[in-house]
């Protein structure tokens, strides 16, 4: 199947100040979108073309890093809108909240190690938190555009809420603060959309 770059949902100044207009214009059209065209170029002609991007990820050749590189920025940056998309955000609550509660003692508690994992990812990457089949949930990082559905990668599980830490994700607004973009990045989640996708994991 061709991927094509998923809309966003909402208007690129949505999300100031936290996310400047100007940012999310070229994360969106020029970064996610130049993954999406390079992804589909990767898999032209190949078993993998008709394969769903989950499958393709799941049972991925980690040394063709074509695939591996616009696959994962392909995938990362189509969570990455969702988890922050403006509309209908909700709180953390239900059986999310029950599983961070369990793993992590408290929310805040849970939000202080993804934004650890988060400061400090050497040089380019994505912090992830992700659940299993079980309903447990764990926080880690993977750099570049890996991601935990990748073959030993990360905490392995499913992400349901990830933040990129590309400089291209924040340098405009925040240059070398990467910690201040961190922690503006919970003044934005849709914790009703990590919800949802928490329950899809675990049935």
């Amino acid at each position: 199947m061709a991927f094509t770059l998923p809309e966003l949902g909402f208007a690129f100044d949505a999300l100031e100040p936290h996310i400047d207009a100007k940012t999310m214009e070229i994360h969106h059209g020029k970064h996610h979108n130049g993954y999406t065209t390079k992804l589909n170029a990767a898999i032209e002609g190949t078993d993998l073309a008709d394969k769903d991007i989950v499958s393709i990820l799941k049972g991925l050749d980690m040394t063709n890093m074509a695939v591996r590189n616009n696959g994962g920025g392909f995938y990362n940056h189509s969570l990455f809108w969702a988890v922050i998309n403006p509309n209908d955000r909700g709180r953390l609550s239900g059986p999310l909240l029950e599983a961070v509660n369990k793993a992590f003692g408290d929310k805040e508690a849970m939000m202080d190690k993804f934004s650890a994992a988060a400061k400090t990812r050497f040089g380019s990457g994505w912090a992830w938190l992700c659940a299993h089949k079980d309903g447990s949930v764990e926080v880690c990082s993977s750099p570049n555009q890996d991601n935990p559905l990748m073959p030993g990668v990360g905490c392995g599980g499913t992400p349901i809420m990830g933040l990129d830490v590309w400089e291209h994700a924040y340098y405009l607004n925040y240059q070398n603060r990467r910690p201040d973009y961190v922690a503006a990045f919970f003044n934005v989640v849709n914790w009703n959309e990590v919800e949802k996708r928490y329950a899809a994991v675990v049935g």
